[in-house]
């Protein structure tokens, strides 16, 4: 951890998707950010096409078109949020796996604080989510949001 004479994180990545649970654990960054004064880097990770997107025609186009769509919403929440709330807001966009994406983003920018939503997926009990992941290898604190 990285943090040097303050009661709280200075920097905090949360990491969003578009989901239930990514949007509430922004909000929940947000919130955090706001009390603490602290800058928040949101990260949205564009997972390169698997092999679904090789073998149906038009897949990937329509996933790029999603993701585009998602970080529109996202830039504009933080426009609109933003200065309303009084934080310190950016979004940076990776291409790759979230786990290798995000853990990285964290590390480089020396983050006190990794918010992530929690996975909503059932065979994620069995072999273990994004969030597990991040919480057994992070080198900061993890928060995970239901």
């Amino acid at each position: 951890m990285f943090e040097f004479g303050t009661d709280g994180p200075r920097l905090i990545v949360a990491a969003v998707d578009g989901s239930d649970t990514s949007l509430r654990a922004g909000a929940y960054a947000a919130g955090l950010a706001r009390r603490q004064n602290s800058r928040i880097v949101l990260v949205y990770v564009h997972q390169t096409s698997g092999a679904l997107s090789a073998a149906v025609p038009g897949a990937a186009a329509l996933a790029m078109e999603t993701s585009a769509s998602i970080v529109g919403e996202i830039r504009q929440d933080i426009l609109i949020h933003g200065p309303r709330l009084g934080i310190d807001v950016s979004l940076v966009e990776r291409r790759g796996s979230p786990y290798h994406e995000i853990a990285s983003l964290a590390e480089e920018l020396h983050a006190d604080a990794l918010v992530v939503g929690a996975s909503m997926q059932a065979g994620h009990r069995i072999v273990g989510s994004l969030a597990t992941h991040l919480v057994r290898s992070a080198h900061c604190p993890v928060i995970v949001v239901p």
